[in-house]
């Protein structure tokens, strides 16, 4: 056939709306498992006679206790059932919708009944008040059902406690009990949740123990196209109704499990993304993708999926329409080649105008090798089922040269590089500049709590005063600037910076990767007991994640402070820490619920942390410091630049890379060495001169699972750590070079246990400073008061320390004293 060669593109909105085409055709299938109730037009109470609905809704528990209430019930409902009466139908609940009321939003259906009642009698001066009040009765006592459209537009002030004096006083009462074990703050959430589950109640009937899964997906959908915003308010009645045990054991634990984020796509459904016009060829992806689907996680099958559907095929049949087949003409090979390597988007310009920019695309390589693997794959398999893969087998236009990658790897390795000799210097400025703004917004919240609506916060000079907020939620506190006028919620403001402190102590301390941070739970935290001394080690056991392989890290006392921080601030009123559903954006599900210890309150739902908001945390965190790149730019941070600056430094104060390849968890050492910055001549000069020493007592074993006799020495190290007064910080390998003169070094770690005998060796000193002066004794003189300023500045570390540190039971199970010394996880 003959190709024509076309430099265009696949238009990247006809691939968006695909994948919205197929999430919500899977969102079909969730809503097919659970299904809202059907509409019904014939029940009981819609059924009975005027006399026999009038007789039941003036009776008990129709009858409220105020007589004036109980008066204007009775003539609303009398001038209600009177006007539905005149109107076609067998059943009120036709009556009603023959009466058009439902086409006037709000309140303006009280126009139709008053027009009718001035029509067909004197007009009492009660009409406008009575006839609402008459039709709540009718929809309580389930008399008529309306529809949620034109529920929703109205407002409900009565109707969740008429609900729960007439339909369901039991149901109602449980949800009070619920509202009233959680925390004060969200009483004006638990009220609108319940107007919610009122509203279901009135529009499909029965009690609170009827609704179901797809009654609350309704509303939901509902109110999204009635109301412009909805909000966490959509979210909150489905939360406290799975409370409730009112769901089945397998419906979804968060309603937003309807949404976009559906699940797993099936390979059909990654392939026709793309909307490939050649058949043939979309099916043999799709026994392909099959193929290797077994040996592949979902986002390696959704990687490969976007390569050979997206990139590879799909610009092919743009390039040259109705090609058929894998044996592509030189010159669409090389149109596609060309087109792979610049990567175009659409951004927009100073003039608020949409421009499309062109920038090179950095794996352009690793493209090609999924492509080149391709045809490969289908040659190989052609020797073995020649019937099934034979018609495909073509020579792969992609040469063995043009994937070599070797100059790529230096490249990304010098970029790398220099990433972390940027950023490695300024980490103290970033990490003292997040503990400030944690600090100072901490005690801004504070401040502005204990302040009077209207008043001057103290210590602001006059620039913030505590805002008039009615309308806010009970636990947001906000603050109002005195010259502009801006609002600001300093409760937000105070969470942000607590969650980027937090995130960027875990993430220097311990090197763990994006993902990993983010599935951090309570049962992470583990011990260890050493078996010489007995004494407990915190670890923290890293979940399976890249390599799928688990690891334990060491606790170090910094890392334990802001472990600490993170589960007192979460823990609710019984102790424990909020189980979270998340959803694994790389893996496409849910998972189950978990204790995370990256989790936040939104209204009365805990959400944990999305990679996105960690993104934003750091960027914010980063414009507090101001500082800059070369270019003169706002410097910005990675998560997995903290990953690369845990390993360059940690091997730079003297840990063996075999070791550092197993507290990072990966599977080659050529990754760790990948990792650490290359640094001056000197620096590498004596890291090949230890690479000698090492190889020439064991050549054979350089590199290798670290045995248990390496272990156990990297665990004692801890222990001879140990001194009178504290805990020496140098690092691991490396003997005392200050002869153990503890109290003068800037590595101890003083222990707050041993004030006293620090305060005792000061007074020591400060006599003996004395008696050499007074014996004349000039050199002692000036070597104890060095000695005299060290052990002067270790108190003054432990008072400063004494107001911020306090005891935190982290949660580690014990097991009985009888048990062997053992690792144990909670």
């Amino acid at each position: 056939m003959t190709a024509v060669v076309k430099h265009s593109t696949r238009t990247p909105l006809k691939v968006a709306n695909a994948t919205v085409e197929q999430a919500q055709a899977r969102n079909g299938q969730l809503r097919e498992q659970f299904p809202p109730r059907p509409p019904d037009w014939r029940w009981l109470h819609a059924t009975q006679s005027l006399e026999e609905t009038l007789r039941r809704l003036t009776a008990p528990p129709f009858l409220p206790a105020a007589n004036g209430t109980r008066a204007g019930r009775r003539r609303g409902v009398t001038k209600v059932l009177r006007w539905l009466s005149s109107l076609p139908g067998d059943t009120w609940q036709e009556r009603w919708k023959a009466s058009g009321a439902e086409d006037r939003p709000g309140a303006a259906w009280v126009e139709i009944p008053l027009q009718w009642l001035r029509e067909h009698g004197p007009s009492p001066s009660h009409d406008r008040e009575d006839l609402p009040s008459g039709l709540l009765m009718l929809i309580c006592g389930d008399v008529i059902r309306p529809g949620l459209p034109w529920m929703l537009t109205r407002t409900h002030r009565y109707l969740a406690s008429a609900m729960a004096e007439i339909r369901d006083p039991d149901g109602f009462a449980r949800l009070h009990q619920l509202a009233a074990a959680g925390p004060a703050s969200s009483r004006k959430d638990a009220q609108i949740a319940t107007t919610r589950i009122a509203t279901i109640l009135a529009c499909k009937g029965g009690t609170i123990d009827d609704i179901t899964v797809g009654d609350c997906v309704e509303l939901v959908d509902t109110q999204r196209q009635v109301h412009a915003r909805g909000g966490q308010k959509k979210v909150d009645f489905y939360l406290r109704l799975r409370d409730l045990k009112v769901f089945p054991e397998d419906a979804p634990a968060t309603i937003r499990a309807f949404g976009l984020a559906l699940g797993q796509l099936s390979i059909e459904e990654l392939v026709d993304r793309y909307r490939i016009q050649c058949r043939p060829v979309r099916d043999l992806l799709v026994d392909y993708l099959r193929e290797r689907q077994p040996s592949l996680d979902f986002a390696s099958l959704d990687a490969i999926s976007r390569t050979l559907a997206g990139l590879f095929w799909a610009r092919i049949e743009a390039l040259a329409p109705g090609i058929d087949t894998l044996r592509l003409p030189p010159a669409v090979a090389r149109a596609w080649k060309g087109d792979l390597r610049v990567k175009k988007r659409t951004v927009t310009g100073p003039d608020g105008k949409n421009v499309e920019v062109s920038s090179p695309r950095l794996n352009a390589k690793d493209e090609l090798m999924r492509v080149r693997a391709f045809y490969l794959d289908i040659a190989q398999w052609a020797a073995e089922e020649p019937a099934r893969w034979g018609p495909w087998a073509v020579p792969c236009p992609i040469s063995d040269d043009e994937i070599q990658k070797a100059k790529e790897r230096k490249r990304r390795k010098a970029r790398m590089d220099q990433r972390t000799r940027e950023r490695l210097p300024v980490l103290p400025i970033l990490v003292s500049t997040a503990d400030r703004r944690r600090r100072t917004a901490a005690d801004l919240l504070q401040a502005a709590r204990n302040t009077e609506p209207g008043a001057v916060i103290p210590g602001t000079d006059p620039a913030l005063r505590r805002a008039l907020a009615p309308n806010a939620a009970g636990h947001l506190t906000w603050a109002e600037e005195t010259y502009g006028g801006r609002r600001r919620n300093l409760t937000y403001e105070e969470e942000e910076a607590f969650w980027a402190f937090a995130a960027i102590e875990v993430l220097r301390l311990t090197g763990v990767r994006n993902e990993e941070l983010l599935e951090l739970t309570h049962h992470s935290i583990t011990q260890y007991r050493l078996p010489s001394t007995g004494e407990v080690v915190p670890l923290l056991q890293i979940a399976p994640s890249k390599t799928d392989t688990e690891r334990l890290l060491l606790v170090s006392p910094e890392l334990a402070d802001v472990l600490s921080a993170i589960i007192s601030r979460l823990r609710g009123p019984t102790g424990a820490i909020p189980l979270v559903a998340a959803y694994d954006v790389r893996e496409k599900v849910w998972n189950p619920p978990m204790p995370l210890l990256f989790q936040r309150g939104i209204g009365s739902e805990h959400r944990v942390f999305t990679p996105t908001a960690l993104r934003k945390l750091l960027i914010n965190a980063l414009a507090a410091t101001g500082l800059t790149n070369v270019d003169g730019e706002a410097l910005t941070f990675s998560p997995h630049d903290f990953r690369r600056i845990f390993v360059t430094d940690a091997i730079m104060n003297g840990l063996p890379p075999h070791i550092a390849q197993v507290i990072c968890g990966h599977k080659s050492i050529d990754t760790t060495i990948g990792y650490k910055a290359v640094y001056p001549a000197e620096t590498i000069e004596a890291h090949r001169a230890f690479i000698a020493r090492r190889r020439s007592a064991r050549p054979s074993e350089e590199y290798r699972t670290p045995t248990e006799e390496e272990w156990d020495a990297f665990l004692a190290h801890f222990e001879k750590r140990k001194v009178s007064i504290g805990t020496c910080a140098r690092a691991f390998g490396t003997p005392c070079i200050h002869e153990h003169a503890c109290v003068r070094c800037s590595l101890l770690r003083p222990d707050p246990s041993q004030r006293a005998r620090l305060a005792e060796i000061r007074d020591n000193l400060i006599a003996r400073i004395a008696e050499a002066e007074q014996e004349g004794w000039l050199g002692e003189v000036e070597g104890l008061q060095v000695s005299l300023a060290g052990a002067e500045d270790k108190l003054a570390q432990l008072d400063r320390r004494r107001g911020h540190h306090t005891a935190v039971d982290l949660g580690i199970p014990t097991r009985p004293p009888a048990t062997s010394p053992s690792t144990s996880t909670s």
